[in-house]
C-alpha cells in the first residue's frame, strides 16, 4: 500500500523523499476453525508534506487501497484499514480510512 501510495502522490506532481512518507503495519493473528489466520491489516502512515498540498494528499489516500493490488486482494478475506498522521510545515493531523 505504501507503494501504491507514493505512486498516486508521485502522478499528482507531489514527490516526496523517503524520510517524508513511511508506514508502521500491524497484522492481526485470530484462531478460525482452530487454525492461527491473519484477519485484519493496520497501516499507519506518517507524512510530511509540502504547503499547500493537504488537499490532494487526502484525496490520494482516500483512493490509494481501492487502486492498491495488495488490498485489493485481500478485499473480502482480510480486513484492511489506515490511518496517518500527516505534518504540512509545522501543522499535524490524522486522518483514517
Amino acid at each position: 500500500m505504501l507503494g501504491t501510495l507514493a505512486a498516486s502522490l508521485a502522478a499528482r506532481k507531489i514527490d516526496l523523499p523517503d524520510y517524508a512518507l513511511s508506514a508502521a503495519v500491524e497484522g492481526v493473528n485470530e484462531l478460525v476453525d482452530g487454525i492461527v489466520t491473519l484477519t485484519a491489516v493496520n497501516v499507519h502512515y506518517t507524512l510530511s508534506i509540502p504547503a499547500g498540498t493537504r488537499d490532494t494528499v487526502d484525496r490520494a489516500l482516500a483512493r490509494h487501497a481501492d487502486k492498491c493490488p495488495t488490498a485489493q486482494s485481500f478485499k473480502g478475506k482480510i480486513d484492511v484499514a489506515w490511518t496517518a498522521q500527516i505534518s504540512e510545515e509545522g501543522e499535524a493531523g490524522a486522518v483514517g480510512g
